[in-house]
Parts: C-alpha cells; structure tokens; sequence
C-alpha cells in the first residue's frame, strides 16, 4: 500500500481555469493537458474573488476544466495547488478539502480527478448563507463581476 496519492488530473472550477490569473500563476506551461470537462454531484458558490464547490445533489454540476501536470512538474504543482487552496492532509482548519471525483468529458468519456471542495464548516455557511452560481459555470455566471 502506498501513501503517495495518485497522479491523477485535477478538475479546476475557477481561478485556475485556462485564461484565468491563477492558472497563469500557476499552471501555464507546466501541464500536459487541459480539457473542458464537468462534475456532477456538486454546487458551486460565489466567493471573494474565487468560487467555492461543495457537495450537491447527484443532479447538480459544476464546470470547469481538467488540467494535468507535466510529469516532472507533476508534485510541485500539486503542492502549490495544496498551499493555494488552504489543504493539508488531515488538517482540521483546512479551507478546502482535495477529494477524488469522476469528471465528464466532452466526449462522454469519465476521468477520476482531485477536486478542491470546501471544507465541512465553510460548506454549511455557504449552503446556509451563499451565494450560488446560476448554472454551475463561474466563468458564465458571476465571473465577469470580478477581475481577473
């Protein structure tokens, strides 16, 4: 059994989507690809700047992209994600938590990915009193109010 987790791509929902300010930060030039892609079973709400994922009703999706890091870029990257989104393994502070999930390409096709979702306590404020993003694309919905 091994404690590396799995090199899988990771779904991205907001700033780190392709043409966005983290995504330039972060992962430009440094992936092996990038595709649209989907999750269902999650909600997404609005947030200072960025968007928040939580967990939704299995008729629900999200939009976004899948982005895989290059191979020697792969651990660095993930790291930095980790940082950027406030996740430390087993760590109850955490803003976020980095999860497996299946995303759905435009093909039809399903990848197993890591997603960022918030963390249990910022997820029950937001269902309690966020804000969510008509039709699950931050990108479409409340993005344009922001600035990149």
């Amino acid at each position: 059994m091994t404690t590396e987790p799995e090199r899988l791509p990771f779904f991205v929902y907001g700033t780190l989507r392709p043409g966005q300010a983290n995504h330039a930060r972060i992962l430009r030039g440094r992936t092996a690809r990038e595709e649209p892609a989907r999750i269902g079973g999650a909600l997404l709400y609005d947030g200072p700047g960025y968007p928040y994922a939580i967990t939704g009703p299995p008729d629900a999706v999200v939009y976004g992209a899948l982005v895989l890091p290059r191979d020697a870029d792969y651990d660095e990257v993930c790291a930095t994600l980790d940082r950027l989104e406030d996740y430390a393994p087993g760590d109850p502070q955490n803003l976020y938590e980095r999860v497996v999930t299946e995303a759905e390409c435009p093909d039809g096709g399903t990848v197993r990915a890591w997603v960022y979702l918030a963390a249990a306590p910022l997820a029950a404020r937001l269902r309690a009193t966020g804000t969510p993003v008509d039709g699950g694309d931050w990108l479409r919905g409340t993005a344009a109010t922001h600035s990149p």
